[in-house]
């Protein structure tokens, strides 16, 4: 800060990705940092440009926080997205009519344009699932998922077929851990690791608690944390794990199952 003669809040903005950074800022920085290589700088020049562009979660600031946003960003970019629910269906796998179930009870203000824009924020999420060269996806869900009746039958039902037709996907793997595990590490909390095609570029850990959201990143840790603080690398072991105990054969049974089930109450009704 002291050699570009910014303040420091200027620098912490930018760093955070609170701001974005003018090309001529970007160049001066480049040139401090030691980065003189002309098609690295072009090649960085072109990033910034793109940055200052509108991104399509822009116009839903209003109804989402700040660390949601953030969350947006990286999924958007992420090659590959690691994601573990406890309670309910992740995003990326939402029907419309179980994400409008979900908005009507879940906190926050019961406002009939504010759920409809939520629902459309998660729609329009998903377009990642067909857009070219999508990312690689793996979600895991505890079976509590797919039991928890959303909506009614008619919406649990189409939910989970919609699920059970995503397991053909080469690009998406689905994970049921059973009841039948028992207990295992983090099974209050969701959340979802966000990784990148470029080596350079760090793991990030979103944490979704009930109060409260955190985006962690490995280079943001501090030497004086406590001992279990949570980073990626701890909650990417416990993916790995989960994975072992969700087998895919075990996953098509439940969700055969569970489907089952779903399409015998509602003929009784």
């Amino acid at each position: 800060a002291r050699a570009m003669d910014w303040s420091l809040s200027k620098l912490i903005r930018i760093e955070t990705g609170a701001v974005s950074i003018t090309t001529n800022d970007l160049r001066a920085l480049l040139g401090h940092y030691g980065i003189n290589d002309p098609i690295r700088v072009e090649n960085l020049i072109e990033v910034a440009r793109s940055s200052r562009e509108r991104s399509w979660w822009s116009v839903y600031r209003d109804i989402a926080s700040p660390e949601y946003i953030a969350f947006l960003g990286y999924e958007s970019s992420a090659s590959i997205i690691r994601s573990f629910q406890p309670l309910l269906v992740p995003g990326l796998l939402q029907t419309e009519g179980y994400a409008n179930e979900l908005f009507r009870h879940i906190r926050g203000p019961k406002d009939p344009k504010r759920i409809d824009a939520l629902v459309s924020l998660r729609m329009e999420r998903q377009e990642i699932l067909v857009r070219p060269y999508p990312p690689e996806l793996h979600f895991i869900m505890d079976e509590a998922v797919i039991r928890r009746m959303v909506g009614g039958p008619e919406i649990m039902l189409r939910q989970l077929s919609h699920i059970r037709d995503m397991l053909e996907q080469p690009n998406i793997t689905i994970r049921i851990v059973p009841f039948s595990s028992g207990m295992y590490r983090s099974l209050r909390v969701p959340y979802v690791i966000f990784e990148f095609s470029d080596p350079e570029d760090e793991a990030v850990l979103y944490l979704e608690y009930p109060n409260e959201e955190m985006i962690i990143h490995e280079s943001a840790l501090h030497d004086d944390q406590e001992e279990g603080s949570p980073t990626p690398a701890t909650y990417l072991e416990i993916f790995w794990q989960l994975e072992q105990a969700a087998k895919k054969e075990d996953t098509e049974a439940i969700l055969d199952h569970a489907i089952g089930s779903m399409n015998t109450t509602k003929r009784t009704e």
